[in-house]
């Protein structure tokens, strides 16, 4: 397998006789044509097939001396390699003679004289010039000097007794016989003689170049025994290769071992590099092709949720999600870094790659319609049904590779650019599989009005918000740079610290890396971050640079944004602002959070018409989250003002003060069957008055009282129970609870 770029052969393996035979050879090379007609078969180009003289000689020699002559021309040589060199007889060179007729009247002399380079034995296992060309000198057989050329053709005249490293003064000998005719023959003149019986003798056989092992091992298997022009960017490749022994050098001080790398053009989508796995150890599972291998997708899935959510019309680039404590039907997720935000834009959510509202947004969104997603972005290995994996999917639930993860990266973006660059139109088949050989070409289909999967404006706000993402260690300023390329990239981690992703796209390359161990063991430092991120970069910066995306102005739409929660303006919004939006946008809620009230003439209590002067009332908006979001927002917003209390006598029944946090409405805690002991359950309230008392009751019993952080433990056997909470202005919220076997 050669490069496409270069031409340089990237890797080759033996053929399954245990021979080293190339494919035949498209152009015998002038130097070693004139050498072998030279040694072999001075009248090649004026026989038919035979040489009558030559053939009378060698009888003659044969009758009346000890040596043996065959006579042979280079045809009759064709033959008796076609006919896996029979014993030489009186019989089997008739035969070889009139066959050699027959060949001489069906093809052109340079096409026989391809046939003999292509197939005739070079010592040892060694069939071909070109592979011989490659074990002995490692180079291809264009450039071959003429003392190397004139090696090789000695050497199918006697390849048992002239073997490299063996017999070297009979071998120079016959090279330098050859060479000395050549120069009489004027071929060469005096110098390059001279330069060319001073050159080394081929020694033992070379190992062949092995720049991408796990990609020729994958195309050795689907194209067997052929001659494949790839499109692998050789150089590229050398560097990528480069950049994952200093990677592996790195991590295996920590016991991590295994990595790949691999490069997409978005357009063309060519692989231009392939590094199936860090150049480890067998006990390390070295031959594995991490590539086609299926791991948890961590966080990876993330941005086709979001995009298929601003898609669908049901979100905005910037609107408030939910990030608290969440349990749904038992499955309670939890965000890398075990805290909460409240609430936090969509577009932050992503870049930070939290979980809890990813698992918010893929319930509200709907799991089967997303796993029908992720089947139309090619992820096959995600073959079990949407239930199955549950809304763990999001987070890491499913397996998938490198491959087909950052073809789906490079469809997106490859969507987006077909839609810039055509009438706002798009292609049918941007995610089909990538191309790996010359010969085939990327074709995305005759345009259509309507996207494959999701729209260009959906897909630009993801790139936005991916482009946000905080590179690692030494690149955080790297805007300011103005050779730095723009990249959309997510980083994922598995649970368990087993699978470091990261994947990111330009608006012309796509580049994915693993890193983690390929037995599954994991290690504190396998984490997308700190593990991957570094080796995407390196990467990166090895590629041409490349523009960042147009905007898909035709699939976008202007709209006025609550600046607050990034949702639609809404009448109370106090501060708004324009900004482009996916079109189906305009479907989604104007902002609820910012609400109307009335305030005394202090402005510190909320009162209303039946119990303070409408004269004296003042009207106001105000910002305010639901009581859970509230608890975990306002400390990490010093901004962010509860609303007020309401004066004596002015209370709203319509407002909730108060939601507890731990236990959800109707949730079960489950315990093992044969348990029998009592069940440890912390009871957790969010209340919008820091400074209230809490008074708790079970089942009507008074357990105890909480301030400003309003957490109780209780030890209890399984049951149901009955939790209340009032606070000292008499308001009262009750949940029901439920400890049983699982």
């Amino acid at each position: 397998m050669v490069s496409g770029s270069t031409g340089a052969l990237l890797g080759a393996r033996i053929a399954s006789d245990g021979q080293w035979r190339f494919p035949e050879v498209d152009e015998v090379p002038e130097r070693f044509k004139t050498c072998i007609i030279a040694f072999e078969d001075a009248y090649f180009y004026k026989h038919p097939g035979f040489n009558p003289v030559a053939m009378s000689k060698a009888l003659w020699s044969n009758l009346t001396k000890e040596s043996r002559r065959g006579g042979s021309t280079l045809t009759q040589q064709v033959i008796r390699l076609s006919r896996d060199n029979p014993n030489r007889t009186y019989l089997e060179k008739l035969i070889e003679t009139f066959l050699a007729t027959r060949l001489e009247a069906g093809y052109s002399k340079d096409e026989i004289l391809k046939l003999y380079a292509s197939h005739a034995p070079f010592g040892g296992n060694v069939v071909g010039l070109e592979s011989a060309s490659w074990r002995y000198f490692g180079i291809p057989a264009q450039e071959l000097s003429w003392g190397q050329a004139a090696a090789l053709a000695v050497l199918p005249n006697a390849p048992s007794l002239v073997f490299p490293g063996k017999n070297e003064a009979i071998f120079k000998a016959k090279r330098n016989r050859l060479l000395k005719k050549l120069k009489e023959e004027k071929s060469i003149d005096q110098t390059t003689y001279e330069l060319a019986i001073a050159e080394d003798l081929p020694g033992k056989p070379l190992d062949l170049p092995d720049v991408t092992p796990h990609f020729t091992e994958r195309l050795a298997r689907e194209q067997t025994g052929k001659s494949i022009t790839s499109t692998i960017d050789y150089n590229l490749q050398k560097r990528m290769n480069q950049i994952a022994e200093e990677a592996h050098f790195q991590l295996k001080q920590n016991q991590i071992h295994n990595l790949a790398i691999l490069v997409l053009d978005v357009n063309s989508r060519k692989v231009l590099g392939y590094v199936g796995n860090a150049p480890t150890t067998a006990e390390h599972a070295n031959y594995v092709d991490i590539i086609q291998s299926n791991r948890s997708t961590g966080s990876t899935l993330k941005p086709f949720l979001y995009a298929a959510l601003m898609g669908n019309g049901d979100l905005l680039p910037h609107s408030l999600v939910p990030d608290v404590p969440t349990s749904i039907s038992g499955y309670a997720p939890q965000n890398f870094d075990r805290s909460f935000q409240g609430a936090v834009p969509a577009s932050e959510a992503l870049a930070r790659s939290l979980n809890v509202p990813a698992v918010h947004l893929l319930q509200q969104y709907g799991l089967q319609k997303f796993y029908n997603n992720l089947h139309q972005l090619q992820f096959k290995a995600i073959n079990k049904s949407a239930d199955y994996y549950g809304l763990s999917l999001i987070l890491g639930g499913a397996e998938s590779n490198l491959w087909e993860l950052t073809n789906a990266y490079a469809g997106m973006a490859a969507t987006l650019n077909f839609f810039n660059r055509t009438s706002s139109e798009y292609p049918q088949q941007a995610f089909k599989q990538p191309i790996y050989t010359e010969k085939n070409t990327y074709n995305l289909g005759t345009p259509v009005q309507h996207p494959e999967v999701f729209d260009a404006g959906a897909i630009y706000e993801t790139m936005l918000a991916l482009q946000e993402v905080n590179r690692p260690q030494g690149s955080e300023n790297w805007e300011f740079f103005t050779d730095a390329q723009p990249i959309a990239w997510k980083t994922g981690t598995s649970y368990g610290f087993k699978d470091a992703w990261a994947v990111g796209v330009t608006g012309s390359y796509a580049i994915g890396v693993w890193v983690g161990n390929a037995d599954g063991e994991g290690r504190p430092g396998i984490t997308g971050i700190e593990a991957a991120a570094p080796i995407l970069f390196n990467v990166l910066n090895l590629l041409p640079q490349s523009s960042w995306f147009e905007m898909p102005y035709d699939e976008l739409t202007e709209a006025s944004i609550c600046s607050q929660s990034g949702t639609l303006a809404g009448l109370h919004c106090p501060k708004t602002h324009t900004a482009w939006i996916p079109k189906k946008g305009i479907r989604t809620s104007a902002c609820t959070y910012h609400k109307p009230i009335f305030l005394n003439k202090e402005r510190n209590l909320r009162v209303n018409a039946n119990c303070y002067p409408l004269a004296d009332m003042v009207s106001t908006s105000w910002f305010t989250l639901p009581t859970v979001w509230e608890y975990y927002y306002a400390p990490q917003h010093p901004e962010y003002k509860s609303m007020p209390p309401f004066a004596s006598g002015c209370y709203s029944e319509d407002t909730q003060l108060m939601e507890f946090i731990y236990p959800k409405k109707g949730e079960q805690i489950l315990i093992p069957e044969d348990f029998d002991g009592e069940q440890e359950v912390v009871f957790k309230l969010a209340h919008r008055d820091a400074d209230t008392t809490v008074y708790w009751y079970l089942d009507g019993t008074y357990i105890g009282l909480t301030t400003t952080f309003h957490e109780l433990s209780l030890a209890l056997k399984p049951g149901k129970y009955r939790i209340s909470a009032t606070d000292a202005q008499g308001n009262t919220q009750a949940q029901t609870l439920e400890i049983g076997p699982a």
